[in-house]
């Protein structure tokens, strides 16, 4: 690409918004131009607007930024693109605003991910479903789009699941131990935390078991069908700073080594700065993976599995671990404006 695509970050100073910067600084493709967050920020340079840090540097080209308000009209004129982060009931009135302003949106945000006409993507499961983004701007009017990444901790899953579509998967229990930092810096408090395990997070059972089925569906050339797969999942917060594990059930009939082969052979994309050379990896250790030990594999943009082994009723079961601000959020969003690029839908 002769020329980087001017972009933008919508909610850039939470977790997510400053992973996106993070993840954006010298992105061979993309070049942050403008930064946005509420109007207490608005008018700071973004590494003093900034009230706690992914890590001890902001970078210098961003954090020479000055923050604006949220709002399409304040987005500098040479930025087609925004990558937002805005928490899901401010997303759903701002992306429908810059969509319909003319700006491409990659979203992490949940508003939109169970839209009919809006592509619930992860590039290596489903790229075919971006061609419901035709559909939406004609149905819509809009000159841009909203196109959307999972759920962390779906993102993760489905990347596992969808090898083994063809080995007739129809069933998945999940049960997660999710990292803090998927709550953002004030979702859980240290009090609430250590020493302690919350089996609870809002909303996110009901994620992991609608949009599933989604990902993993067909495009027809006018809608996706969902696909038949029935998932049942028990969400818990634990404390872990990054990254989220799951142990999963799934009701498939093959044995241990076809599963392996399975998921190690979900080919990778090509020519993409953040697509991962190996999308799942599988480890033959009992005790992988492990967040420490394996999170940041590929940049944090692989799926780690392992403990793959007949579940002693039916089926199979095994453990898989993902980072969850990278490739489950700001990475997710960032692959999906690759293949974007790629595929000739930004301009």
């Amino acid at each position: 690409m002769s020329k980087r695509i001017q972009v933008g970050v919508l909610g850039a100073t939470g977790a997510v918004g400053q992973r996106f910067c993070q993840l954006l600084d010298s992105h061979p493709w993309f070049e942050v131009g403008a930064v946005t967050a509420s109007e207490r920020s608005a008018g700071k340079y973004y590494k003093d607007a900034v009230d706690w840090r992914l890590s001890t540097s902001i970078p210098e080209n961003i954090g020479d930024l000055r923050v604006t308000p949220t709002k399409s009209e304040d987005m500098p004129d040479d930025v087609k693109l925004v990558f937002s982060s805005l928490p899901a009931d401010i997303a759903e009135r701002v992306e429908a605003d810059y969509a319909s302003s003319g700006f491409g949106v990659s979203s992490n945000a949940a508003s939109y991910r169970m839209f009919d006409d809006v592509p619930l993507l992860i590039p290596e499961v489903n790229k075919d479903h971006a061609k419901l983004i035709q559909i939406q701007k004609k149905k819509r009017g809009w000159e841009g789009f909203i196109v959307t990444n999972p759920n962390c901790s779906t993102i993760v899953l489905a990347m596992t699941l969808k090898p083994l579509m063809e080995l007739g998967l129809t069933d998945v229990k999940v049960a997660t131990m999710q990292a803090v930092s998927g709550a953002g810096y004030t979702g859980v408090s240290s009090m609430a935390i250590l020493d302690n395990i919350v089996p609870y997070i809002g909303g996110e059972e009901e994620k992991m078991q609608t949009e599933t089925p989604k990902i993993l569906g067909v495009f027809n050339g006018t809608k996706v069908v969902n696909a038949n797969v029935t998932v049942s999942a028990i969400c818990n917060r634990v404390p872990v700073i990054d990254g989220h594990t799951e142990s999963v059930w799934v009701d498939v009939d093959a044995s241990p080594e076809e599963v392996k082969q399975a998921m190690a052979s979900l080919p990778p994309l090509k020519g993409l700065p953040s697509a991962p050379e190996r999308p799942v990896i599988v480890r033959e250790e009992n005790d992988r993976p492990q967040p420490r030990l394996d999170r940041d594999v590929y940049e944090g943009m692989s799926v780690t599995v392992g403990r793959v082994r007949r579940d002693v009723v039916k089926g199979m079961k095994y453990t898989l671990m993902g980072h969850n601000t990278i490739r489950g959020a700001a990475g997710a969003s960032i692959l999906n404006a690759e293949i974007l690029a790629a595929e000739g839908f930004l301009r």
